[in-house]
């Protein structure tokens, strides 16, 4: 599997707008490519997340990103996140990674 994962901050009284973004985003994704996301909020710092995705593939992703990133509401969604994001905190820590083993116990 392919994963990207995302390190941002969000202005603690703009979570429900992020959550909308995120639920319209996720749809849009959805149309064009299988993914399975989780959304962490840091314990210690509550506007720090952690986004993490994974995919089929890097190619797969790589085909389907260019076709989401032409749509033109997830243009206008990635303008409203980025107004959510704190000021004094607003860079975007992006990065790829290999799943190389998956365990689960309840």
């Amino acid at each position: 599997m392919y994963v990207k994962v995302y390190v941002y901050h969000i202005k603690t009284d703009k979570m429900n707008d992020y959550f909308r973004i995120q639920e319209r985003a996720g749809e849009i994704y959805g149309r064009y490519i299988n993914s399975q996301t989780t959304y962490l909020q840091s314990r210690e710092d509550a506007a720090k997340w952690m986004e993490i995705t994974k995919y089929k593939s890097e190619e797969e992703y790589n085909k389907s990103i260019e076709l989401i990133n032409n749509q033109k509401e997830i243009q206008e969604l990635f303008k409203a996140f980025q107004s959510v994001l704190l000021e004094s905190k607003s860079e975007i820590i992006e990065e790829s990674f290999t799943e190389v083993m998956t365990k689960t116990t309840l």
